[in-house]
């Protein structure tokens, strides 16, 4: 092979190496329209889709008092004051990294996703009136505020994590990140489809601000073998929590035969079932950002060293 064909053949599987990123987002961009548009159609705009979730809800009032006061302590603890600190640790730690376009992608995750999905609930979708049900059950609730300010600050912290501490990021935030999904089930905050339209949106804004910061030039790609202990300690947990969550639902769902037939025993194998494939909603959302950024990192700018040995930017 000749010198020129080396080139043209190194450059090709460079280009290739630079465009796999690109085709994990733009999968992920796709794949969360998806899951919005199939969940806000398969239940929200459904007879069906709005009787079970109803049925979901009903199951939610045999909820214990102390498990009901646990969820509504957790939700409650999400507010205006609680998102303006998180989103300013996570624009800090942005800068600490000294990169600006980092903490801007960080912050804009949370925020635009938040947006968006307080648009689509307040301004731009409805919940017609398919089926009878009490005033209570009417509103429109899609999609999940709290679910999008969950997810949303998993996706910042996993942008902002380096290669080396995103096991330390996945294990602390995306175990919270799941709790909130589960307690808005049960504290009827929210609906199954609620949950799930945030986690396609947070999935797509998510991807949308690693295209922007990869077409700038700042993912680099971590060639540094090991740190295995993070596959096993948090990503294997984290996919056969999926597994467990979604065949136990699965199998209350099937078990229970006519999800329709308004019985407290019906009702609350739906609430459990619901509340299972909401939290492994949240699961799969982490699994799938994690696995874009496997072996990416942003790049940040090197400190250079004087020779007094001091520090600088």
């Amino acid at each position: 092979m000749t010198g020129g064909s080396t080139r043209a053949a190194e450059h090709d599987v460079d280009a290739s190496r630079a465009r796999a990123p690109e085709r994990r987002w733009w999968l992920l961009v796709a794949v969360g329209l998806l899951v919005v548009v199939a969940s806000y159609v398969g239940l929200v705009l459904t007879p069906a889709g709005q009787a079970v979730e109803n049925a979901a809800l009903r199951g939610a009032d045999q909820v214990a008092a102390t498990t009901r006061t646990e969820a509504d302590d957790a939700l409650a603890g999400i507010t205006v004051g609680s998102l303006a600190v998180a989103c300013a640790i996570i624009a800090v730690v942005g800068l600490l990294r000294r990169s600006v376009p980092l903490a801007a992608a960080a912050l804009g995750t949370v925020v635009v996703a938040l947006l968006v999905a307080e648009a689509l609930k307040r301004v731009v979708l409805t919940r017609p009136a398919l089926v009878e049900a009490s005033e209570a059950y009417t509103g429109n609730s899609f999609p999940s505020g709290h679910t999008t300010i969950a997810l949303g600050v998993l996706a910042a912290t996993l942008l902002l994590a380096t290669w080396r501490s995103r096991g330390v990021v996945m294990f602390f935030v995306a175990s919270w990140a799941v709790a909130i999904a589960g307690y808005t089930i049960t504290a009827k905050w929210h609906r199954l489809s609620d949950t799930l339209g945030s986690a396609g949106i947070v999935l797509v804004v998510a991807s949308l601000a690693a295209l922007w910061l990869h077409r700038r030039g700042l993912v680099r790609r971590v060639e540094t073998a090991g740190h295995r202990a993070r596959i096993w300690l948090v990503v294997v947990p984290l996919a056969l929590s999926l597994l467990v969550g979604v065949g136990l639902g699965a199998f209350l769902l099937v078990a229970t035969g006519d999800l329709l037939d308004q019985d407290p025993v019906t009702d609350d194998n739906v609430f459990l079932a619901f509340q299972l494939l909401a939290g492994s909603g949240s699961v799969a959302t982490a699994l799938a950002l994690w696995w874009s950024w496997h072996r990416l990192e942003v790049a940040t700018p090197a400190r250079r060293i004087t020779r007094r040995g001091t520090s600088l930017p």
